[in-house]
């Protein structure tokens, strides 16, 4: 693929949340109906529940946000917001209760402004029960729930208290949703954890998932495929092994010292009928040498299924031996291109500038992104999406960043969303390097 231009300027940020206190563990989701209508749910510091919801009508230039499961009609809401919008507008959105062993998934019909409660998924008799409040706890037994919607199919999974559990049901249109399946261990994925699902052409589904043998150090990621989805075929009787991270389940960085971070797997599968139709892909965290805090951001691909994958693709194009790291991936469904986003503290060698704020090296991030348009063979030239330069340990949030961040990518322009406590934007109620706001920003593909 021909090199892209200089990449432009860094784009303008947005401070969404502008709230006192941190929100952290952001999902963001563009409406395919109406791409000017983009949607973003967080977590939020609050007394007792609550999330943090945000709706654009404009592509992101203004939003209107909200606190949402505060024990209203979604209940008293924890924490890790997953959303997805489908073909016909539906917006689903996955998160957990304060208390309880199943995931609630809500509906929003009206491009984010409402929600409304339309299952909730319980773990298998065998998994494990939650017993008390485990707010904000770095373990529980019913974790990370992703949603993916599409394909007339709507998926979620979730960390079971051991495997991952995955289920599914119809969607016909707008607020048409059947029934979910009944909620299956996914085979091969005892003590695989944080993990993802992606929706192929044929509605076969892909789940993937890493091994954490140790706290610091290992890791392995696997896959594992539904062949027609919500069909009479299970998932396969074992799991794909795909690559080693040497990044285990809690693995600690500089910049996210108290949460720690794991490789952040995640999917994306191709189904425009272009010239990648039926290609997935993969994006993970890798660490160079074990304990170094030396962590660049690969991407594979695979066009048999999960079978095989491609080799690793280095994303990240600097020559420092800092962490970039939580990488999401987004397939825009118009065109078949990529975008993916990360963490990056390639700017912070300790030696002041503006990627330092404190003179210690690693330990501050900004935020980056790169471009594919060749079916993940090679990424554009980085580019630099916050404006400013955060510091996690500054926000005393107890999660740092979070566990992950938001991405979408729809008509040519990538829509990131992070958690960024610079204050670039001057409207941090909190102010500079203290705690944590949701930021976004629209990046355009470059022009090569």
């Amino acid at each position: 693929m021909p090199a892209f231009a200089t990449p432009p300027a860094i784009p303008r940020n947005v401070d969404v949340s502008q709230l006192s206190n941190n929100e952290s563990e952001e999902a963001i989701a563009v409406n395919p109906t109406n791409p000017n209508n983009i949607v973003i749910v967080t977590n939020v510091v609050v007394p007792t529940a609550g999330m943090f919801a945000a709706v654009s009508f404009d592509g992101g230039s203004t939003w209107s946000g909200r606190i949402i499961g505060n024990n209203d009609n979604l209940g008293a809401a924890c924490c890790d917001p997953s959303l997805s919008f489908d073909e016909y507008g539906n917006l689903f959105l996955g998160y957990l209760f304060n208390v309880g062993n199943d995931v609630p998934i809500a509906l929003s019909t009206d491009g984010g402004l409402s929600f409304n409660i339309i299952a909730d998924i319980v773990k298998p008799p065998s998994s494990k029960i939650q017993t008390s409040d485990e707010r904000r706890g770095l373990f529980r037994f019913t974790d990370q729930p992703t949603i993916v919607a599409g394909h007339g199919e709507v998926w979620v999974v979730f960390n079971g208290g051991g495997p991952i559990v995955a289920t599914g049901a119809p969607v016909t249109g707008l607020g048409q949703v059947g029934s979910f399946i009944t909620p299956t261990a996914v085979p091969g994925t005892n003590n695989c954890t944080y993990g993802d699902v992606a929706i192929g052409p044929a509605g076969q589904v892909m789940s993937v998932c890493s091994t954490t043998e140790t706290g610091t150090g290992g890791g392995k990621v696997w896959v594992n495929v539904d062949p027609d989805g919500l069909g009479p075929a299970p998932f396969g009787d074992h799991s794909t092994f795909v690559t080693e991270t040497h990044i285990g389940g809690f693995n600690f960085i500089p910049a996210q010292a108290h949460r720690s971070v794991d490789a952040e797997s995640r999917l994306a599968w191709d189904r425009t009928g272009g010239p990648h139709n039926g290609r997935v892909y993969l994006v993970y965290s890798r660490e160079l040498k074990n304990n170094s805090d030396d962590l660049d951001i690969f991407v594979r691909y695979s066009d048999d299924n999960g079978a095989t994958w491609s080799a690793g693709v280095r994303v990240n194009d600097d020559s420092t031996t800092n962490s970039q790291f939580l990488p999401k991936i987004s397939l825009d469904p118009t065109s078949g291109n990529l975008a993916v986003s990360w963490y990056d503290a390639r700017n912070d060698l300790g030696a002041g500038g503006a990627g330092d704020t404190d003179g210690i090296p690693n330990d501050d991030a900004q935020v980056w992104g790169a471009f594919s348009t060749d079916g993940g063979q090679t990424f554009s030239r980085n580019i630099q999406i916050s404006a400013g330069t955060s510091n996690s340990a500054d926000a005393h949030n107890g999660i740092d960043y979070g566990d992950y961040s938001g991405l979408s990518f729809y008509g040519g322009i990538a829509h990131p969303a992070w958690s960024d406590n610079s204050n670039s934007t001057g409207n941090n109620p909190d102010g500079a390097l203290h705690q944590l706001d949701i930021y976004t920003a629209s990046v355009p593909l470059p022009h090569r």
